[in-house]
């Protein structure tokens, strides 16, 4: 039916100073996040808001005229959770950047749209650290890291978003604001309400302020680098590195991701090795060393072709930024299917195993890289957006890696969030007993169902 011009009248005279946009050209790049999703429709409007009474104004308007809202922070999102709807708005945070350092509780208080390396800086100048480290960390906003309870490279040995929200600000779907835990390690008064809203993906709420723990700085760090002629060898390294510690990061790419990064920035690692393993520790001083002996160990006992150990920062830092870029570096070669399977990490060489059957079935390039020591892979099918064979092919082969995750007990998404990408695979993994109680609790939140349509529950 479509929104009235009274209506945006209304929500723009409630909202006056430019913080609701209309003109098409501007629209227009709040459409999509980074997934590209071909079905993200076109918003009548776009609300810039500038703190949580502006979030609270926008949402009670989209509620008294049933209009979708869609929450939106940088727009790097992997799974099209921040796609725009048909005659919806897009809820933009990306003017909400406050970032407030408490060194004494220890404890970030932070608007969701500051991105997560403002954070981490400013935690740096108190000698503290905010641990979650997303690839996009230099361009991915806290609301969304909260949203999606994004993970990356240190998540093995630190955990997700998840472990360091201690409280949040949420605008509920009829535009109440709640506050919701603070700045207390310890507390368990009433249901787990903070813990519900994370990795909501904006279903639930709109995130306007989070309470994140830091901790002390990280110590000095080596790294190990192994090079195996397989991702099969690589990854059996992996489940024998982790049955005896937990190190502070251990990632993979094989050989295709490796060429492209060659392609894209060259840094000299080898095009002809099947994988790579980078790993390292933290630990304190011998304990250190300890710990890079035994991976290099285990990587020996696996086959490695190559292995060898620096406690120069700068070059394992080399090794790390090299993983850290393969995304965009893949992303030059053609349109790009993302996937964030992961599964229990004994089970990482058989995910491996059949992703690169399915990619030999359906004629496709699925380059991967993984968080390999939390079972968390990114298989990354690489197609012909202007070629309907390819994109075809494509398509099969990304239903085929989700439902290969789930056969082996795992997930479809281990980081990026099921958003609209990856909804109709959802009750494959879940199920309908917890299928069903995710549509009350989001009736119960959201009973017009106007908070991202089509996210996490497809239609």
């Amino acid at each position: 039916m479509g929104v009235s011009v009274a209506a945006l009248d209304e929500l723009r005279a409630a909202l006056p100073g430019g913080v609701v946009v209309t003109d098409t050209h501007a629209v227009e790049k709040y459409r999509h996040d980074w997934s590209r999703d071909p079905s993200a429709g076109t918003p009548v409007a776009v609300v810039r808001a500038e703190d949580a009474g502006q979030v609270q104004t926008a949402v009670r308007w989209a509620a008294a005229h049933r209009v979708p809202v869609v929450p939106r922070g940088a727009g790097s999102g992997l799974s099209g959770g921040s796609s725009a709807v048909d005659d919806g708005i897009v809820l933009s945070l990306e003017r909400m950047t406050a970032v407030g350092i408490d060194p004494l509780c220890q404890v970030a208080v932070v608007e969701p749209g500051a991105f997560n390396q403002d954070v981490k800086a400013a935690a740096a100048k108190e000698g503290l650290w905010y641990p979650p480290d997303p690839s996009s960390f230099e361009i991915c906003s806290i609301g969304g890291n909260v949203a999606t309870n994004a993970g990356g490279l240190c998540c093995v040995k630190y955990g997700v978003t998840t472990d360091y929200v201690l409280g949040l600000d949420v605008v509920l779907a009829d535009g109440t604001l709640v506050t919701l835990g603070g700045k207390r390690i310890k507390d368990v008064a009433g249901l787990s309400l903070v813990k519900l809203f994370v990795g909501s993906e904006g279903t639930l709420g709109i995130v306007t302020r989070a309470i994140l723990r830091l901790v002390p700085a990280q110590g000095p760090r080596s790294t190990m680098v192994a090079m195996f002629d397989t991702v099969t060898a690589a990854a059996e390294a992996v489940v024998a590195i982790r049955t005896t510690m937990r190190p502070c990061l251990l990632e993979l790419m094989d050989r295709a991701t490796i060429n492209a990064v060659e392609d894209f920035r060259p840094m000299g690692l080898d095009r002809t090795v099947g994988a790579l393993l980078i790993g390292q520790s933290d630990a304190p001083g011998e304990v250190r060393s300890g710990e890079i002996a035994a991976m290099r160990a285990a990587c020996d006992a696996a086959g490695a072709a190559e292995c060898f150990a620096t406690d120069d920062v700068d070059e394992g830092e080399m090794f790390v930024q090299a993983r850290r870029v393969s995304f965009h570096a893949l992303e030059v070669r053609g349109a790009l299917l993302l996937e964030d399977v992961g599964v229990p990490i004994p089970l990482l060489p058989d995910l491996l195993a059949r992703i690169v059957e399915i990619a030999a079935r359906h004629e496709v390039e699925i380059p991967t890289v993984a968080h390999a020591g939390d079972g968390n892979t990114h298989p990354l099918i690489v197609y012909d957006a202007d070629d309907a064979d390819s994109t075809g092919r494509a398509r099969l082969a990304f239903a085929e890696v989700m439902a290969a995750a789930i056969a082996l007990g795992g997930t479809i998404t281990g980081e990026h969030g099921v958003g609209r990408a990856k909804a109709v695979a959802l009750p494959d993994q879940l199920g309908p007993d917890v299928m069903a109680l995710t549509r009350r609790i989001k009736s119960a939140l959201d009973p017009q169902g106007i908070l991202n349509p089509g996210a996490i529950l497809s239609s």
